[in-house]
């Protein structure tokens, strides 16, 4: 039951930093609609962080897979494979010469992922709260034997 608790805290630190991560590209591409950045800043603060968000999802896509978690493997699988597949045709960069023209599908877009990412966030904390009270739970029916 450890290595569920593991597991759980593990997947609440990479679901917090992708809702961070996404987060954070909102408010860049918020910051160039209301033209306190400029485009260059913009593509390339959110380009720096396109990578490691997809690699954080698909690991954490593969942790579910690996441990046997279907729901939360199959919660996750779209998004990974619309990743992969952004990944596959080169899109999933921002353009700096297109950034103005298309602010508004990636302002969409990334609201909607993070709309997804934290209802992925709610429930990992959810399943964090049962493995836990479930780990703390049987260490104690474990004491009251001896």
């Amino acid at each position: 039951m450890a290595w569920d608790l593991f597991l759980w805290i593990l997947s609440f630190f990479i679901s917090l930093a992708l809702v961070a991560s996404v987060f954070y590209q909102v408010i860049c591409l918020t910051d160039l609609e209301a033209d306190y950045l400029n485009p260059f800043e913009t593509s390339s603060r959110i380009n720096r962080l396109i990578l490691p968000e997809f690699i954080l999802q698909g690991s954490l896509c593969i942790l579910f897979l690996i441990t046997w978690h279907w729901v939360f493997f199959l919660v996750a699988l779209p998004v990974t494979c619309y990743h992969a597949m952004l990944y596959k045709e080169r899109r999933h960069l921002i353009d700096v010469t297109e950034v103005f023209r298309g602010i508004s599908f990636e302002k969409k877009l990334r609201f909607t992922k993070l709309g997804f990412y934290i209802f992925l966030f709610i429930m990992v904390v959810f399943r964090l709260t049962l493995s836990a009270v479930y780990s703390f739970t049987e260490d104690d029916d474990l004491l009251h034997l001896f």
